[in-house]
């Protein structure tokens, strides 16, 4: 019987990322049926799926529920706020998961992406008395949610819901001191309130593996050239108290068996290590980034509608994390059914209006320049 261990930090298989066939849309389940076996002959147990991962719930049945015992593994899924607007709806959305993943249970099921008013809609349509008769009738083991918001708001949920079991953060050593994710602040809210604590994008989607700029993958390389960048990631963020469980979005084998070589035999980062880890965020906050505050006040009375200030994150975290690919892609999702940067007629109301005085038709020229 699976068992999850309480010395350290347990790691644990998202299944967000699964690879795909060459047509870019169909799951490679032959491939994740060998990463899948893998992670588990390693003495991993923990796999992270969700509603609303594109067949991502139907590949973990393939490749996982028909093929190892139920009680050998915990799994763990999510309601999609999204979609979810009455109970009702949430029935049916938890029904729909368990008949995609081939079981009547699921070990940990979260409220997906509390944030913003998803925080007052759960409150408004009963979500949370729904996850507490979801477990009294035992289609669930215990309910939680993944976080997206302040450190405030955490402390507010988990002060009016001290039954929910367990919270997921975004947590890696890029975030844990930044102004908008606030990693270790929220980190030490859930502390506060004793909660078991399960990690999402410790590798930040990978940008810490795959993106990182040459200034800092020579601090890395200086320190240790033998080990992976993912591996500093995720020592990282095991080496913090209190983590439970520590998720990575594994795409390919390699990466599997990569994480697995030194998650297996868990080291936390020696102070020395952990100093090396602190220059790295350091050259990574030292980087030049267009300082758009996201205030909006551009938005106001653009004649094109243009989402400047989601085009300028963009922007900024193809600086941190050069990934053309990646960034066109994140682009193409922040302007769709909007203006895009190439719209912009020159006008200036936005750069009259912006209180940092940023070149914002300079920018936006760039932008196209790059993205489209």
């Amino acid at each position: 019987m699976a068992e999850l261990r309480t010395d350290r930090a347990n790691f644990g298989f998202g299944l967000m990322r699964l690879p795909r066939l060459e047509d870019g849309t169909t799951i490679d389940v032959e491939q994740t049926k060998k990463m899948v076996d893998t992670f588990l002959e390693n003495g991993f147990v923990y796999f992270d799926t969700a509603y609303a991962y594109p067949g991502s719930e139907e590949a973990t049945r393939k490749a996982l529920i028909e093929r190892h015992p139920r009680d050998s593994f915990f799994l763990a899924t999510k309601l999609s706020m999204q979609t979810t607007m009455t109970k009702e709806e949430a029935e049916n959305l938890i029904n729909v998961s368990l008949e995609r993943l081939g079981t009547d249970y699921v070990d940990f099921y979260l409220l997906h992406n509390l944030s913003g008013n998803r925080i007052d809609f759960a409150e408004k349509n009963g979500l949370w008395d729904f996850v507490k008769e979801l477990k009294a009738k035992g289609k669930i083991r215990h309910y939680g949610f993944s976080f997206h918001d302040t450190p405030e708001k955490l402390d507010e949920i988990l002060t009016k819901h001290p039954d929910a079991e367990f919270v997921q953060l975004q947590i890696n050593y890029h975030d844990w001191d930044s102004t908008d994710v606030q990693s270790r602040k929220c980190y030490e809210v859930a502390r506060k309130h004793g909660k078991m604590i399960i990690v999402m994008e410790p590798i930040k989607g990978g940008a810490l593996a795959n993106a990182l700029p040459d200034s800092v993958k020579a601090i890395f390389d200086k320190a240790n050239p033998d080990v992976s960048y993912a591996s500093w990631a995720l020592r990282f963020v095991a080496s913090q108290p209190g983590i439970n469980i520590i998720l990575s979005g594994m795409s390919t084998l390699e990466q599997v068996q990569d994480n697995v070589s030194f998650m297996k035999d868990l080291k936390p980062l020696s102070a020395e290590e952990m100093a090396v880890v602190d220059e790295a965020r350091k050259t990574l906050a030292s980087i030049p980034l267009i300082e758009c505050t996201a205030c909006e006040y551009c938005l106001k009375g653009c004649p094109k509608s243009i989402p400047t200030p989601g085009i300028f994150k963009v922007m900024n975290r193809n600086t941190l994390f050069p990934d053309i690919k990646n960034a066109k892609t994140s682009y193409a999702r922040t302007v769709a059914e909007k203006g895009k940067a190439s719209d912009c007629i020159k006008c200036g109301l936005c750069e009259s209006s912006c209180p940092q005085h940023l070149p914002i038709r300079e920018l936006l020229s760039k932008a196209a320049e790059q993205f489209e």
